[in-house]
This record gives structure tokens, C-alpha cells and sequence, in this order.
């Protein structure tokens, strides 16, 4: 087992937290990211974890919220048609409570073929998705975190010219955390420290 250990991470200008590895650089300011949506990434592995804040889905029912946002990101992605569910769960999250309860995330995990900016499907890669929705009904915002791991990297992708093209090496192989123990790390350590980041919440 590697022993990369994970630190605590400021968000949205330390309004929020979480735990990950320090591998995963803030390129919010360096790209196109949307004030809603804080970006860190591994270049070396092109493993990525996104933090999003986003109005409440009140439509949306909680058991199924994590898999309506995944759906959602592959319909983005147009990739609803290959997109192939694992898995769909609920986390509890340690750190985060309403009144006694502790906060649960819905998860959801996934695998599907993207595509890198504006490169078309035949540059797509296939990534394992992993995604959770914490529904945070008192600041009427859903946050979604998500992981993205590649598997296999298409020689035509931009990813190519960092991480080699072909089947992605394993993690443990790299002497790095799986991406499915940071994704779990970086949403059971979620936590919010100041609640005026959601305009009102409480």
C-alpha cells in the first residue's frame, strides 16, 4: 500500500474543505473554470477531482441524486448512451452535521468516454467516474464532487501528450492512493466552515 497521505484543502476561498493528496494542483485560476466550480488535478496521471457548488435540484428525489447528476454529466459529455452504472450508494460524512445528524452523500460511480475541451469522439478517453452529491438543503445548493480516473487513453487525445496512450497504469503501481480511496477521503472530509459562502444559508 503507497503511503501518499492526504492534507486538508482549502475551497471557495477557505469557505470550505476537504482532504486530498497534495499531487492534485488548483488549476481553477489557470483554466476556464466557472466561479461555481473549483478544479485540482494530477497532470502526471490525468486523474482530476472537481468541487461544485450548484442550486438545489428540488425536483430531483435524494436516493437517486447522485446517479441523476452522473447521467446528467454523461448527457453533457455525449456520452448518455455509453455511460455504464457500477455502483450507487450514501457515505456519511463524519465532519458535517445538521443539528445531531451527520450529513450523508449520495454516490454514484460510472464509467463512460469523454473527450478533452473541444476534441470530438474520436479523441475520446474512457474514464471511471466517481461522483457525489451532498445535498445541503438549508443553503438550497447541491454539491456534487467528483473524481475522474482514466482508464484508457486514446492516442489522438490531448492527454496523450502527458500520460502515455493505451490502458492506464494502476495506482498502486505508480506508488500512489487509488482513486476511489481519494474520492472517499476528499468526500468524508467535506466540510463547511463558513455558511455566508450560500447566500443566506444558515
Amino acid at each position: 500500500m503507497t503511503g501518499e497521505g492526504c492534507v486538508p484543502r482549502p475551497l471557495f476561498g477557505g469557505a470550505l474543505s476537504s482532504n486530498f493528496p497534495v499531487r492534485f494542483q488548483d488549476v481553477s485560476n489557470i483554466r476556464e473554470v466557472p466561479d461555481h466550480q473549483e478544479v485540482f488535478v494530477d497532470p502526471a496521471r490525468d486523474e482530476s477531482l472537481i468541487f461544485e457548488l450548484l442550486d438545489l435540484k428540488g425536483e430531483v428525489e435524494d436516493g437517486g441524486s447522485a446517479l441523476w447528476f452522473l447521467r446528467d454529466i454523461a448527457n453533457e459529455q455525449d456520452a448518455g448512451d455509453a455511460m455504464v452504472v457500477q455502483h450507487s450508494g450514501t457515505l456519511e460524512l463524519a465532519g458535517l452535521r445538521f443539528g445531531e445528524d451527520h450529513a450523508v452523500a449520495g454516490t454514484a460511480l460510472g464509467q463512460l468516454a469523454v473527450s478533452k475541451g473541444r476534441q470530438g469522439k474520436e479523441a475520446q478517453n474512457i474514464v471511471q467516474v466517481y461522483l457525489a452529491n451532498i445535498r445541503l438543503k438549508n443553503a438550497a445548493t447541491d454539491v456534487v464532487i467528483t473524481a475522474y480516473e482514466p482508464l484508457l487513453i486514446n492516442p489522438l487525445s490531448e492527454s496523450a501528450n502527458a500520460v502515455a496512450a493505451g490502458p492506464a497504469v494502476p495506482a498502486e503501481q505508480a506508488g500512489c492512493l487509488p482513486m476511489f480511496e481519494i474520492f472517499k477521503l476528499a468526500v468524508m472530509n467535506f466540510n463547511v466552515h463558513d455558511w455566508n459562502l450560500f447566500n443566506g444559508g444558515t
